[in-house]
């Protein structure tokens, strides 16, 4: 059985919130379901959540969720007629006291965006497809000359090229939707244009607050979309569980062309730093209205899984499009055909590392054993996963096995490249752990007898960040 090394994380909307249609996409492959709370009340989402559980225990798997929240809305009002046509050259005002829009002016949502601009800045409408330069600014309202023009509809997106706006990261509707987020023990959240690490801080304190009752803490993923992001992007990775490559809004400020190279660097930066990273945006956008992607969606899904991500993701292909299931399906098939020419480096990956911690040595210590003794798996025994992720941080061809007794981490590795999470039971009985251990992946036929496989775990045994023992084993030995 070949297994797939990166994850993939799937938005769920009108397309694909049927339980059919969502059994279908799990079953294809989905490791991680995203809700996207620009969209949908608190009570839409809560249901979703419980639909996502029932439906993954029904496939017999643990399928972890994913609350992304809006952040602020640096958008434009609406029109009269939903939406006009710009000509280049043409005069455009936006206007914050505007209500409703016409062809020589529109409302702003965000309020604050005179104070944030200054004559020849450049104005980037709905993506990037319209191009406005400012000329003055009076009062509440922003003249300007468009450079490139097009048809602008309501409510479309604004972004300053170069960045610089200084809507908060966290709007009062995101606090609350950290609150909702937690009703259904979210694995992870995604916090929407921060531009610092006080903005990850923030977020996770206030989650911790929201999860006080249970005693859930949810994993925190920065979206990299602002231009401010970038040269603090190691303070951000210090303050984050793992970061998303969001390239819509990030092409917008820091140019296209700009882009590649950032989520090769942004890759690379998570990975060494032993973080999570997922890349997003337009990687399957075809497929919201056709059956197969273009080659070059082919290309950019291969090249993530090349560059180390974690994880690709899907929007609106699974959201809104007509094909969620074949999405899905092609992104895996791609995932595993790139997999297959992955270059192993674990030996020049060790020449520098510096062990400061027992459990991170003897996670280094499993890798290094399993390339060179060719094992059939990596067994990491585990409370936390800490132990599956540093050895996830690796290119390395051998599975990685999280046992855990914990549902809650048995969820948040279902984002760990190239580890593969089973449920085994608590146990302070290192022998019978052991024992049951194998008989488990006995069982699920993920190895036969006379396998060598080596396993980690901690004694005492059921605490966690206590992994301190290492051992070379062979499957029926006992």
């Amino acid at each position: 059985m070949t297994q797939r090394a990166t994850k993939i994380v799937a938005t769920i909307g009108p397309a694909s919130s049927t339980r059919e249609v969502l059994l279908r996409m799990i079953e294809a492959g989905v490791d991680v379901v995203r809700l996207n709370f620009s969209h949908g009340k608190a009570e839409d989402h809560v249901a979703r959540a419980a639909m996502v559980r029932e439906v993954a225990a029904a496939c017999g798997r643990e399928v972890a969720i994913m609350a992304d929240l809006q952040g602020p809305k640096i958008r434009i009002g609406k029109f009269k007629d939903g939406k006009i046509e710009l000509q280049k050259g043409a005069h455009f005002t936006l206007d914050a006291t505007c209500e409703l829009g016409d062809q020589d002016q529109v409302g702003l949502d965000y309020k604050e965006l005179p104070a944030d601009l200054k004559p020849a800045d450049v104005l980037l409408l709905n993506d990037g497809l319209i191009v406005l330069v400012v000329d003055r600014i009076v009062g509440s309202k922003i003249f300007t000359t468009v450079k490139i023009g097009g048809e602008l509809s309501n409510n479309k997106g604004i972004n300053r090229q170069g960045g610089g706006l200084s809507a908060p990261a966290l709007t009062s509707k995101d606090m609350e939707d950290i609150k909702t987020a937690l009703l259904f023990e979210a694995d992870y959240i995604a916090v929407s244009f921060p531009k610092n690490p006080t903005d990850m801080i923030m977020a996770r304190q206030l989650a911790i607050i929201a999860g006080e009752a249970t005693g859930h803490k949810p994993l925190m993923i920065a979206k990299i979309e602002r231009a401010e992001a970038i040269p603090v992007l190691q303070e951000i990775l210090d303050a984050s569980d793992g970061i998303m490559v969001a390239r819509g809004d990030l092409a917008v400020e820091v140019g296209n062309a700009a882009v590649p190279a950032l989520q090769k660097r942004m890759i690379r930066m998570a990975r060494a730093s032993n973080k999570l990273v997922i890349t997003a945006t337009q990687m399957m956008e075809s497929m919201i209205q056709n059956a197969v992607p273009t080659r070059a969606e082919v290309s950019d899904v291969a090249n993530a899984v090349l560059d180390g991500t974690d994880a690709v993701m899907t929007s609106a292909e699974t959201a809104a499009g007509k094909y969620p299931v074949e999405t899905v399906e092609m992104m895996a098939a791609v995932c595993l055909e790139a997999e297959k020419s992955e270059k192993t480096t674990l030996d020049t990956d060790f020449l520098n590392v510096t062990f400061t911690r027992i459990d991170q040595s003897i996670a280094y210590g499993a890798l290094f054993t399993a390339h060179h003794l060719r094992v059939k798996a990596i067994v990491a025994l585990t409370e936390s996963g800490s132990t599956a992720l540093w050895m996830s941080r690796h290119n390395i061809d051998i599975p990685i096995y999280a046992l855990t007794p914990s549902r809650t981490t048995h969820r948040k590795a279902a984002l760990y490249r190239n580890v593969h999470t089973l449920e085994l039971p608590h146990s302070t009985d290192r022998e019978m752990v052991l024992k049951n251990a194998e008989e488990l992946l006995l069982a699920k036929g993920l190895v036969k007898k006379d396998d060598m496989i080596v396993v980690t775990w901690g004694e005492p045994m059921g605490q966690t960040g206590g992994t301190n023992a290492l051992k070379i084993t062979k499957i029926g030995d006992r």
